[in-house]
């Protein structure tokens, strides 16, 4: 998998030169999604994205359903092209973690607007809430979806920070759910990755 900075048709691969080389690699990018991956209490995990997964996620769509028509084609970068960082942010997917189905109904239905409570704080700056489902609306007045999708946008100032090494935290003020957590410092390192 060839890293471009921009997700095209014409970067990704065959279906055929995929298979081959997820023999190979898939190993690779599950540590590297497990490295970008923040559980936060008991049953929130928020999984950074970058290039590199939503590459590897939209090469595993394209497989899974056999898609290699362009049009097809078109349809899943449209879909999963917006989930790269664009150098001033950092975009996540949120998973909202309950293994018992009764349990994971009556949090749900606790955790309304939790998807807005979600932030980031880097040393020695205000807390960066984040923009949440830009896609579409992920609840209703019953409950909230399991998955969300994230991007918390710096300012510059935060942006020189993070590249000289600041700390950070991610956390929610869900009345429901607070909750915060140091960011492990090789995960920031590759989030670092992400501004430029």
């Amino acid at each position: 998998m060839r890293l471009t900075g921009h997700i095209t048709l014409e970067s990704l691969m065959t279906l055929e030169a995929y298979a081959k080389w997820r023999k190979v690699h898939e190993p690779e990018i599950i540590s590297h999604r497990k490295l970008r991956s923040v559980q936060l209490g008991d049953h929130v995990n928020v999984q950074f994205e970058s290039e590199t997964t939503i590459r590897y996620q939209i090469q595993e769509m394209l497989r899974i359903e056999k898609i290699f028509e362009e049009e097809g084609i078109r349809d899943e970068l449209e879909a999963y092209v917006p989930l790269v960082p664009d150098g001033k942010n950092w975009k996540a997917t949120m998973l909202l973690e309950y293994i018992d189905t009764n349990e994971r109904k009556r949090e749900l239905a606790r955790l309304i607007g939790i998807e807005d409570r979600m932030f980031v704080e880097v040393e020695g700056h205000p807390r960066v809430y984040a923009i949440a489902d830009e896609d579409l609306d992920r609840e209703n007045a019953e409950k909230t979806s399991a998955v969300h999708f994230l991007r918390f946008e710096f300012t510059d100032a935060i942006c020189a920070a993070i590249k000289a090494g600041a700390s950070a935290k991610l956390g929610c003020d869900h009345t429901n759910y607070p909750s915060h957590v140091e960011i492990a410092s090789n995960t920031l390192a590759s989030l670092a990755g992400d501004i430029r």
